[in-house]
C-alpha cells in the first residue's frame, strides 16, 4: 500500500476527537434511546397480541397497519424535515410520541383484562393504533438523519457516518429485543408503557441540552415551500435509473411484507416469547458488527450494486432457513440477515445523499420511504389470512400439502408458513436477478460514478403523475417498510 492511499483512507476514518463527529455521537445517543423506545413497543404489542389471542390473522393486520401508516406519513414527513431545524424536528418527533404513549397507558390501566385476548376487541385496536403512531412518528428521525449526515460530513466519510447510523440501529435492536420479551413474558404491556412514557420525557430533557449547529439545519430555500410533490417527482425523475431503482425497491418490499406478518408466529411456534426475545437480542449484536465494519472499511465503490448482491443473499437465505422446522436454522438465517441489513440501509443511504440536492433530501428520502413501502401493506393484508386459512391447512396433518411433501417437508400448520417463506423467497430471486440484469441499475451506477446532484428541471411523465395519483386515490390499498 502505497504512502498516498494511506493517507487517503486515515482522512476518511471519524474519530471522536473531530467535534464534528463528537456532536454527531451525541445526537446518536438521544436518537437510540428514542429508537430503543419505539422497537421496544414494537415488538411488545406484536408479541403481547399474538400471546393473548393467539391469532396470525391479528398480527398480519397490525403488521398491514403499521406500513399504511408508514406509507402515508414518508413525503409529509419529509417537507417537515426540509423546512425545519433538525433538532426541533427531533424534539416534536418525540414529545408527540411521549403523549401517545401516555394515552395508551391510561387506557391500558382502565381495561379489564379479558379484553386483551378477544381479536374483535375495540379497545385492543385502539391501543394498537395509538402505539403504532407513536412509533410512526419516529421516523421523521430516521428521514432526518441522513440529511444530518449530508450536512456534517464530506462525500468521502458519509459511507462510515451511515455505518455509525447502521451500528446505532443494531444496538437499539440488541438491547430491544431482549428487553420486550422479557417485559411482555412478565407484565403484559404495563412495564412496556411505563419505560416509554419514562425514556422519552428523558430523551426531551436530553436534546433540549444539546448544542446543535447551525449546519444541521439544512432547510429548504425561501421560494420552496410545502410538499412540493411535483418538484420531488422532478428530482427522482432526473436521475438515472432511480424511478426503476425505486420500483425494484417496492416489489422487494411487497414480498418482505410477509416477514413482518408470519416471522414472530414462526419464531413464537418454537420457543417462548422471553427466548424470542433474547434470541432477536443476541442476533442485534450482529447488525452492530455489520456498521462497525461499514464504519471502519467504508462501502464498494458501487453502493448501487452492493444493495442488490445483498438482496440476492437474503433471498437466498430465505429459501433455505424454513426448509426443516428448525430453530437452529432460523437462528442461522436471522444471523445472515442482522449482518447484511447495515449495508443495505448505508448503500441507499449514501447513494441518495450524493445524487439527490442538498435542500431536497427530507422530500426524496420521504418520497422513496413512502413509495417502497405502499407494496407492503397489500403483502401483510393478505399474507396473514392466506397463511391462516389456506396454507397453514394445505400442510396440517390430513391436508393436502402434508400428503404431498409432509414426509420430507414436515407436517404441522407452521410448515405452511415455512411453505410461503420459500414461494415469496423464489419471487424475490427472479425480481433480483432482473434488476442486475437491467439498464437501469447500470445508468444509476454510472451516474453515482460520474454524476452531480441534479436539480429538477424536467415536467414528470404522465404515466409516473397517473400511478401516484392512482395511489393517493387507493390509500388503503397502496400504502415498509423493512
Amino acid at each position: 500500500m502505497t504512502a498516498t492511499s494511506t493517507d487517503e483512507r486515515a482522512s476518511t476514518q471519524l474519530r471522536l476527537s473531530d467535534p464534528t463527529v463528537r456532536t454527531f455521537a451525541q445526537l446518536l445517543v438521544n436518537v437510540l434511546g428514542v429508537s430503543v423506545t419505539n422497537f421496544t413497543v414494537w415488538f411488545a404489542i406484536t408479541f403481547f397480541v399474538y400471546l393473548e389471542t393467539g391469532s396470525v390473522f391479528a398480527t398480519g393486520v397490525i403488521a398491514g397497519l403499521f406500513l399504511v401508516f408508514t406509507t402515508l406519513t414518508g413525503i409529509w414527513f419529509g417537507s417537515i424535515v426540509d423546512h425545519h431545524r433538525k433538532k426541533t424536528v427531533m424534539q416534536g418527533s418525540a414529545a408527540v410520541s411521549l403523549g401517545l404513549y401516555a394515552a395508551s397507558l391510561a387506557l391500558y390501566v382502565v381495561t379489564p383484562a379479558e379484553e386483551w385476548t378477544n381479536p374483535a376487541s375495540v379497545r385492543l385496536w385502539v391501543l394498537i393504533t395509538l402505539l403504532m403512531l407513536g412509533v410512526i412518528v419516529g421516523n421523521l428521525r430516521s428521514i432526518a438523519l441522513p440529511t444530518v449526515v449530508t450536512a456534517l460530513f464530506d462525500e468521502s466519510r458519509r459511507d462510515r457516518a451511515n455505518g455509525m447510523v447502521g451500528t446505532t440501529s443494531g444496538v437499539s435492536m440488541l438491547v430491544t429485543s431482549v428487553i420486550s420479551g422479557l417485559l411482555v413474558g412478565a407484565g403484559g404491556m404495563l412495564p412496556v408503557l411505563v419505560l416509554a412514557v419514562v425514556v422519552l420525557g428523558a430523551s426531551l430533557v436530553h436534546m433540549h441540552t444539546l448544542r446543535v449547529p447551525e449546519l444541521h439545519s439544512v432547510a429548504a430555500g425561501e421560494d420552496d415551500k410545502g410538499i412540493d410533490l411535483r418538484g420531488t417527482i422532478r428530482v427522482v425523475r432526473g436521475i438515472p435509473g432511480m424511478l426503476p431503482l425505486i420500483f425494484f425497491s417496492t416489489l422487494n418490499n411487497l414480498l418482505m411484507g410477509a416477514f413482518m406478518a408470519l416471522m414472530d408466529p414462526y419464531g413464537l411456534s418454537m420457543v417462548s416469547v422471553q427466548a424470542w426475545g433474547l434470541i432477536w437480542g443476541a442476533l442485534s449484536a450482529l447488525m452492530i458488527i455489520g456498521g462497525l465494519v461499514i464504519t471502519r472499511t467504508g462501502l464498494s465503490s458501487n453502493p448501487v450494486r452492493l444493495v442488490l448482491l445483498v438482496n440476492m443473499a437474503l433471498w437466498v437465505v430465505t429459501f433455505l432457513f424454513p426448509i426443516q422446522h428448525s430453530v437452529i436454522l432460523l437462528i442461522g438465517g436471522m444471523a445472515v440477515f442482522m449482518f447484511l441489513m447495515p449495508y443495505v440501509e448505508a448503500s441507499e443511504q449514501t447513494v441518495l445523499q450524493k445524487v439527490v440536492p442538498v435542500e431536497r433530501q427530507g422530500r426524496v428520502f420521504g418520497f422513496a420511504q413512502s413509495v417502497e413501502q405502499s407494496a407492503s401493506p397489500l403483502t401483510a393484508f393478505l399474507i396473514s389470512p392466506l397463511a391462516q386459512f389456506v396454507f397453514m391447512p394445505f400442510m396440517a396433518e390430513g391436508g393436502t400439502g402434508a400428503q404431498l411433501i409432509g414426509s420430507w417437508f414436515g407436517t404441522g400448520p407452521m410448515r405452511g408458513v415455512a411453505l410461503l417463506f420459500i414461494i415469496t423467497a423464489l419471487f424475490g430471486l427472479v425480481l433480483t436477478g432482473y434488476a442486475l440484469a437491467s439498464k437501469h441499475y447500470r445508468n444509476l451506477s454510472r451516474h453515482y460514478r460520474d454524476g452531480e446532484p441534479l436539480e429538477p428541471t424536467a415536467e414528470p411523465e404522465p404515466a409516473v403523475a397517473l400511478a401516484l395519483a392512482a395511489r393517493r386515490a387507493t390509500p388503503d390499498l397502496a400504502a415498509e417498510c423493512a
